[in-house]
Order: C-alpha cells, then sequence, then structure tokens
C-alpha cells in the first residue's frame, strides 16, 4: 500500500483521532520498511566487495537499520564511504522485491556454506513457521518480509548514510564469536537526516563523559573494575550539592536520615521478595561462617530499623531517608558511563504512615519533586509528564506479590492523587514494581531525551511479609503502609542526564566549582586569599587560581571549566577593595563589596 499525501491525508482526517493514528501507524511502517530494505542493500553490496564474508541478520532500528557480519579480510569505519558510495550507485537497480517460500533443505542448500543462516532456519522450522526468501536486484536473503515495493521510487539515495561498525557476539551471547555490526542511518528526507546529524553532534559535543573529563567530576579504573565510577573533589561537591538540595527542600516535612551497612544476609531478600525477582542481579559475598549479598536496593533494609521496637499510631508518619550505594551485578556489555553502573548511589526514602496519613504523605513527596526540578527549570508545561504505573492489563499474578484487592485499592489511590494535584499523567500498564503501583516523574532535558527520575511507590504487601505492626488508638494491631520516594533517583544517572542537559552550565546551586578567584599577579595573592576565606566562609565553592600563567589563560581554565562567576584582583581591586563580578557568559558587574558579592549569589541560589 503506499503512503497517502500527508496534508491530503490529514485535511481528509479533519482531527478525527482515530485517523491520525491510522496515518502516524502508516508513517512508522513505512520507514521500518524503508529501512529493513536498506538492510537488504547493504548486505548485497557487502557480499560484491567481500566475497568471502557471512551475512548473519538485519533488522529496521530506531533511526536506521544495521547488519551483522563475519568478514574474512578486516573491515574499519574508513571502508564504510566506499560502501556507502555503491549502495547509492546500486539502488537505483533495485525496483521491485520479490519472494517465494522454499523448503529446509532449499533454503539451507541456498545458503549452504553459511552456518548462521542454518541456525536460524532449524529456528524458523522449531517454531512452525513459513521459510521466505526476498530477492531484490540479485541479491536473495532469508527474511519474513517488510521491505518497500520499490526501493529505487521510494527511497531517497541522500535520506540515508552508513555510520559506525561495531562489535557484536552472535546472538547477544559473548560466548559466541564476535561479528561485525554496520549501523546505517536512514529517514524518509535528506533534511530529516541532516536534522538528526545536527542533532547527533550536539549530544556527542555534550555527552557526559566528555565534560565529566574535561570538567574533571568522575573516573574509572581498569584496576578497580568496569562500572564503578570514582568520583573526584569536583564530582563529589556537585553530588553533594544534590543531596543537601533536596534534604534543605525536605527539612520542613520531619525526614529523618537514617544508615544502613553494604551487605545483608540472603534471608532479608528471601522474605521481602527481592531474591526471586533480583537474584541474578546480586553480588555475593562470603565470610568465614556464613554467605551474605551486597545490597541492591535500600527499603528491607529500612523495615528493620522500623521493626526494632514497637511503634505507636503517635509514632507515625515515619520518615527514612539517606543518600546510600547499592550494588547490582549489571552485564559488562550494558554498562555505560554514568548512565548504568554497577556501583548505584540511591537518593532513597521510606515512609511507614496510616492510610489516613497516606494520600497527605504522597502529596508530600509531589511538591518535594516539583520543587527540586523547578530549581533546574525542567518543570516547565510539556516538559515533564507522569505515568500511573499499574499492573499488565490482565493482572498476570506471576509477576506481582500481594493480593489483587489491595493491588485495586493501591492503584486506585495513586489515579485519584494525580486527578486531584492535576499531575500530566497517564497510565503505563505493566510498569508497575513487583510490590506496587507509582507515579513516575519523567523529564525531558535540552536534547529531547526523556528520563524517569522522580518516583513515589505505594506498596502494601513489604509491611505484611515482614510482620510490620503499630498499635492504633483503639489499641489494635494495624500494619503501616509504606511509601518508597526518589527524587533525583540513582545520582549517577541523574549526573548523565545533567550533564548533558545544561552542556556543564550548571546552576549556580548545582556547580562544582561557583567561583573563582583569579589574581593577576604575585602581588595581588594575599588579598585574593582573603576574598577566598570570605566566600568560602559563607559556604561557596571556591577555588583561587595562583599558578603562574598569564591571566588570560587563567581565565580560559575558568570557562573550561564552565565556573558559573569568576572575580579578578588587580591593583585596582586591591587598593579600593572593590570587585568586578563576572560571569561565564561575559556579563560583569563592576565595584561590587564583598558583602554585595555575597548577597547577589545567595538570592541567586535562593531564587534557583
Amino acid at each position: 500500500m503506499t503512503r497517502p499525501d500527508r496534508n491530503e491525508f490529514l485535511h481528509f482526517c479533519q482531527g478525527d483521532l482515530i485517523c491520525n493514528l491510522i496515518y502516524k501507524y502508516m508513517e512508522n511502517k513505512n520507514i521500518s520498511e524503508k529501512r529493513h530494505t536498506l538492510a537488504h542493500l547493504l548486505a548485497s553490496v557487502i557480499l560484491e566487495l567481500y566475497p568471502n564474508t557471512k551475512n548473519t541478520i538485519g533488522p529496521a532500528i530506531d533511526n536506521g537499520f544495521y547488519y551483522d557480519f563475519e568478514f574474512e579480510t578486516p573491515f574499519s569505519d574508513d571502508d564504510l564511504k566506499k560502501v556507502q558510495t555503491q549502495m547509492r550507485k546500486k539502488l537505483s537497480g533495485w525496483k521491485e522485491f520479490t519472494h517465494r517460500e522454499v523448503t529446509a533443505d532449499e533454503a539451507k542448500d541456498f545458503f549452504k556454506d553459511n552456518q548462521y543462516k542454518h541456525e536460524l532456519i532449524d529456528e524458523i522450522v522449531a517454531k512452525g513457521e513459513k521459510i521466505t526468501l526476498y530477492t531484490a536486484g540479485n541479491f536473495t536473503d532469508l527474511c519474513r518480509g517488510g521491505h518497500v515495493n520499490n526501493p529505487a521510487e521510494e527511497i531517497n539515495a541522500k535520506s540515508f548514510r552508513l555510520d559506525k561498525i561495531a562489535g557484536a557476539y552472535w546472538r547477544g551471547d559473548e560466548k559466541n564469536i564476535m561479528l561485525t555490526r554496520i549501523y546505517g542511518l536512514a529517514f524518509d528526507t535528506e533534511e530529516e537526516l541532516d536534522t538528526y546529524l545536527a542533532e547527533k553532534k550536539l549530544a556527542e559535543e555534550r555527552d557526559h563523559r566528555k565534560i565529566g573529563k574535561e570538567m574533571d567530576l568522575f573516573t574509572f579504573s581498569e584496576l578497580v573494575g568496569p562500572g564503578l565510577p570514582l568520583f573526584t573533589p569536583n564530582g563529589t561537591a556537585m553530588r553533594d550539592a544534590i543531596i543537601d538540595r533536596i534534604m534543605g527542600i525536605q527539612k520542613q516535612y520531619d525526614f529523618q536520615k537514617v544508615t544502613i551497612p553494604h551487605i545483608t544476609k540472603p534471608d532479608l531478600y528471601k522474605t521481602s521478595g527481592h531474591w526471586d525477582k533480583f537474584g541474578d542481579e546480586l553480588f555475593h559475598v562470603k565470610s568465614r561462617e556464613s554467605e551474605f549479598v551486597m545490597k541492591p536496593m535500600n527499603c528491607p533494609h529500612h523495615t528493620q530499623i522500623y521493626a526494632a521496637k514497637m511503634r505507636s499510631y503517635r509514632d507515625l508518619p515515619l520518615r527514612f531517608v539517606e543518600s546510600t550505594m547499592v550494588y547490582r551485578d549489571e552485564q559488562t556489555g550494558e554498562l555505560h558511563g554514568l548512565s548504568r553502573v554497577r556501583s548505584i548511589t540511591q537518593d532513597d526514602g521510606h515512609i511507614f504512615c496510616t492510610r489516613e496519613q497516606m494520600r497527605e504523605e504522597i502529596e508530600i513527596i509531589v511538591n518535594i519533586i516539583k520543587e527540586f526540578y523547578s530549581s533546574l527549570g525542567m518543570l516547565e508545561e510539556g516538559k515533564y509528564k507522569v505515568e500511573l504505573s499499574v499492573r499488565d492489563a490482565d493482572k498476570n499474578t506471576e509477576k506481582y506479590i500481594g493480593d489483587p484487592a489491595t493491588w485495586d485499592d493501591a492503584e486506585n489511590i495513586l489515579e485519584e492523587i494525580a486527578k486531584e494535584m492535576k499531575l500530566p499523567y497517564k497510565r503505563a500498564e505493566g510498569e508497575a514494581a513487583f510490590y506496587g503501583p507509582k507515579l513516575d516523574f519523567k523529564f525531558k532535558d535540552a536534547l529531547g531525551k526523556e528520563w524517569q527520575l522522580g518516583t513515589v511507590q505505594l506498596d502494601f504487601n513489604m509491611p505484611t511479609r515482614f510482620g510490620l505492626e503499630y498499635t492504633d488508638s483503639d489499641g489494635t494491631k494495624k500494619t503501616p503502609v509504606m511509601i518508597h520516594r526518589a527524587i533525583a533517583g540513582s545520582l549517577e544517572r541523574f549526573l548523565s542526564m545533567a550533564i548533558p542537559h545544561f552542556g556543564g552550565k550548571f546552576p549556580l546551586w548545582m556547580a562544582p566549582i561557583q567561583i573563582s578567584v583569579i589574581p593577576i599577579s604575585e602581588n595581588h595573592i594575599d588579598f585574593a586569599k582573603e576574598i577566598k576565606k570570605m566566600l568560602a566562609k559563607e559556604n561557596f565553592r571556591v577555588e583561587m587560581d595562583s599558578s603562574d600563567q598569564g591571566l588570560g589563560k587563567k581565565i580560559r581554565n575558568a570557562k573550561v571549566m564552565k565556573v558559573p562567576y569568576y572575580l579578578v584582583i588587580g591593583d585596582k581591586e586591591v587598593e579600593s577593595k572593590k570587585l568586578g563580578l563576572e560571569n561565564r557568559d561575559g556579563e560583569k558587574i563592576e565595584n561590587m563589596t564583598i558583602k554585595e558579592v555575597v548577597e547577589k549569589l545567595l538570592a541567586e541560589i535562593k531564587g534557583n
């Protein structure tokens, strides 16, 4: 089916929702077919230029396609341009796709020297599916279909390009051979491709690993191990600033800091239900007498602080918070900078309350999330949304702990609160935690990427599993409700979002170095030290550049580090005791006293 002209179709729709959804589906299907067609085209050119290569699989993916090959001769990024040129030439000869059904023996005979295709054929037979071969031009591949009818007419030769190569284990199993994966980008038009490339370049410039290295925020060590980031003084200052900001916001609500160990007996997680759910992600630790595991989450530990003594309804709500590391045995291939690590610093909190207190507690957490992300400028309309994460529509009982009636109650309460607080929410079927439903706050960064960060999770199940109780006003024993809350979530993942979002130009309250004091020469160092001391006394994160470098170099260094403000100290400043405060964008205020500098910066921090 040929996709109709967009404007004509949408005019015909006249705003009809179903009609628009149909067109959107057709758009997505069409670009997916183009991308899958280009994967075939790539394979055909590779086999022509490198005849002894074995082709394996090549699907369409977001933004393009890829194909995996076993090369007999070395292949590198330098070869991509040659292959791309040949693809564009060959495209004009691909006028149609034809296909035919074959038997397993016929298919294996066609791919007689390709063990990868044989494995795929055996899988198709085992599933009882038809085996089909698709042909375009002089190239035939094992395929289920999903191509454009006339590639030469329907695909713009300038709307795609080859992007990069990477290693990929056959079938994603590290026990198998490493293949060469060639990635391609593909869009409907050349303009869409150019737009994507510009966005991709910006994303690369703002890559959190690149900026993190430039600003000396964190590092990794082969001796320590993959997925275990080491935070420098600058990075640690940022982490502390984030936690201090959250603690400052929630101080008015009587949250209490707690501290727990990093290991536990397996029994804790067997009782909570985490053992069966996350057993493969646990790091195991052996002592002389017992076996322990590194904690992958904190909530079970917090239940034991609650359980340490008898509780009355007068004690509730109890609000426990801490910033602590947890550990998960992520696969090496999934690790990526700070966004996927094995040591995870959780901004964690758990509230134990009565059912009557539950609504107010959830509203408190939502307000803390709103205030925190307002200070980052990320709470504007259209920049965030909320997902009410609930069970699967079929209420699959194997995935969740607790009885259905309790789940229905919890989901209804969260939805009522979302409506009452006028949150921009929608239901997300099947996205609930295994112990309860939740409100997940999702924010868009400056690059348009969406991140799930803050969360409120309602839990009627874990308190029951641990036998938690409180004595109510009538003397009866009741089970408290447990509310899980995270504001920034994982600090590592939060920073992997915040670094590219701000491009390193963090709000003043969050910047690792807030002010740089720059003496022009040795004669100005003593006064510069006085200024630094006064700023440090006001709890600013301040540095002084007393190196022998010239003034221009010192200022450039401050700008590379994206320091929000700097003070240049020369003869005029020493004599007048007045300062010129300049920001990283070049704006300057002259003749300020140190008191005025402090008041201005404090006002900016408070305003954010």
